[in-house]
């Protein structure tokens, strides 16, 4: 039996807390929280001990891992001090809004062998996992063109100062809404070597970028990004992605993958020349708990997995995130960037005064391993 803490309780705190609190190898022993309404509340009617204090509730309730939903900008400081106590940490996406400071993060996690994992749930979506595993296959040979996009009803009208308004607080939609087409990304095809044309467009926000575009440049193609949150259309978030290659095309959302493979395709069990349809009902198990969606049962359960195996690398963690991170710093760059191109060598040059390990990890915007 793992004993869990959660620290912030807003719409992905209280989601986290509901679903893990139903684990069948998870005890939740502590939630923190600023809001003493919402402690109240779970007070009387679970009977988890509340705290407003993160040192009081990890010194009383001695945790061995710890969910962090708390807004952006307050992740650093609760994952150094999660870490420098040992415990295991699942951080809601982005991990942090600097780079440099992602690869310090990533290397502390690698030097203490602790489970460290990211929110970016789409990886735990049957029909995103199965283009993994098709590329993987070789089915599409080389992607030469890709367009990954994100489009949602988060901010449909001037608003007051939150958290999420504020770039050096929540990062605007390219931190929150972008980052998950260009996580799967990093997924597919590794990092870009470079990034073009990327503009953040504010819509109704005055301080942030309610919309995002940018070209990332592979060695053998491009792919384009897209998100806006602002789009009044979509009743939720929906991220979907396309990718051509030289053997056929895959589309795929969260609720089907479409693939087309020529002839020239590889043999692949399954599929066959043509259009091929797969739903995620085919691709995905019921979780032991459904809320939200089949994805964040998932991601909880394979994080709830590790820590009891131990296995301090696997998919999402501190290293991998670090990845986007820097990818993202890369588009904010170059949006403001008269010059144009932007590469990782004037993306980051802070990065070189890191650890070699770190750098290590920002070495992973080389294309395969990203994978």
């Amino acid at each position: 039996m793992i004993n869990l803490a959660v620290v912030g309780l807003g719409k992905m705190g209280l989601s986290h807390l509901s679903m893990i609190n139903a684990h069948p190898d998870v005890k939740v022993v502590g939630v923190c929280d600023a809001t003493g309404y919402v402690l109240d509340v779970l007070t009387k009617y679970t009977g988890i001990a509340t705290f407003k204090d993160l040192t009081r509730m990890l010194d009383e309730t001695r945790p061995d891992a710890v969910i962090v939903a708390t807004p952006t900008h307050l992740h650093s400081g609760m994952i150094r001090e999660a870490l420098r106590r040992g415990i295991h940490i699942f951080c809601e996406k982005p991990l942090v809004l600097d780079p440099v400071e992602s690869l310090e993060l990533a290397e502390l996690a690698q030097r203490s062998g602790l489970v460290t994992q990211v929110g970016y749930h789409n990886r735990f979506v049957g029909t995103f996992s199965e283009v993994h595993r098709l590329l993987d296959h070789g089915a599409l040979g080389p992607v030469t063109t890709a367009l990954a996009e994100a489009y949602g009803p988060v901010v449909l009208k001037p608003a007051g100062r939150t958290w999420r308004s504020q770039r050096s607080t929540g990062g605007g939609c390219l931190y929150d809404y972008a980052a998950h087409p260009l996580n799967l990304l990093t997924w597919y095809l590794g990092a870009p070597d470079a990034v073009s044309g990327s503009s953040l467009t504010s819509i109704f926000s005055a301080h942030i970028d309610d919309a995002v575009a940018s070209t990332l440049h592979y060695p053998q193609g491009s792919a384009q990004i897209i998100a806006n949150w602002s789009d009044e259309s979509q009743r939720k978030m929906t991220t979907r992605v396309t990718l051509w290659g030289t053997h056929g095309k895959i589309y795929a959302d969260r609720q089907e993958i479409q693939v087309y493979l020529r002839d020239t395709a590889p043999p692949l069990e399954g599929y066959e020349p043509g259009w091929n349809v797969k739903y995620t009902t085919e691709l995905m198990e019921a979780p032991w708990f459904y809320l939200r969606g089949e994805e964040y049962s998932a991601q909880l359960d394979a994080f709830v997995g590790r820590v009891h195996a131990g296995e301090s690398s696997g998919q999402n963690d501190f290293t991998s995130a670090s990845v986007t991170d820097g990818i993202i710093a890369m588009i904010s760059e170059d949006a403001g960037n008269s010059q144009g191109r932007l590469t990782r060598a004037t993306a980051a040059p802070a990065a070189e005064s890191l650890p070699t390990r770190a750098r290590s990890a920002w070495q992973l915007l080389r294309g395969a391993s990203a994978r």
